[in-house]
């Protein structure tokens, strides 16, 4: 009898020390509790600290990053009310490809603009982090499971 309850303890054990560990959930967009504002200043600083950015360069990138972030925190707002209010649906193949069209054509907008605003050694520093960031971020989700 003690040898028996020994085994369905260790079987216990052994399952639920079995069971699927996904690991640290990503985070809910800590960066949208932030403002436009905020999360375009801090995007600025990071970037005059690594491309070593004027302060006229400065002053037109803050102008490029508010904008995008002020996009980027409509298009938040709009996908969690969806969400929340329980109308958001699956996308159709068309409607992800309009938004994924959309998406790309806004980035080619903003590459050409802060191609207008770097020299060329800016630039391509700033190509190299958006490469090594887009890279890292897909083996980040590949970590924890999730498609990219």
């Amino acid at each position: 009898m003690k040898r028996l309850a020994v085994v369905l303890v260790l079987l216990a054990t052994l399952g639920v020390a079995a069971q699927k560990n996904d690991g640290p959930r990503m985070p809910k967009g800590p960066k949208m509790d932030m403002t436009a504002e905020e999360m375009a200043t801090l995007q600025t600083k990071h970037m005059t600290l690594a491309l070593d950015l004027t302060k006229a360069q400065q002053d037109k990138v803050m102008k490029l990053n508010l904008e995008e972030a002020k996009l980027r925190k409509v298009k938040w707002d709009e996908m969690q009310a969806l969400k929340e209010s329980g109308e958001w649906k699956k996308p159709t193949a068309d409607e992800k490809f309009e938004r994924q069209n959309a998406r790309l054509d806004q980035q080619i907008a903003f590459q050409a603009k802060m191609k207008e605003v770097l020299n060329e050694d800016q630039y391509q520093n700033w190509k190299d982090m958006r490469k090594h960031n887009a890279r890292h971020g897909d083996k980040k989700m590949q970590e924890r499971g999730r498609r990219g």
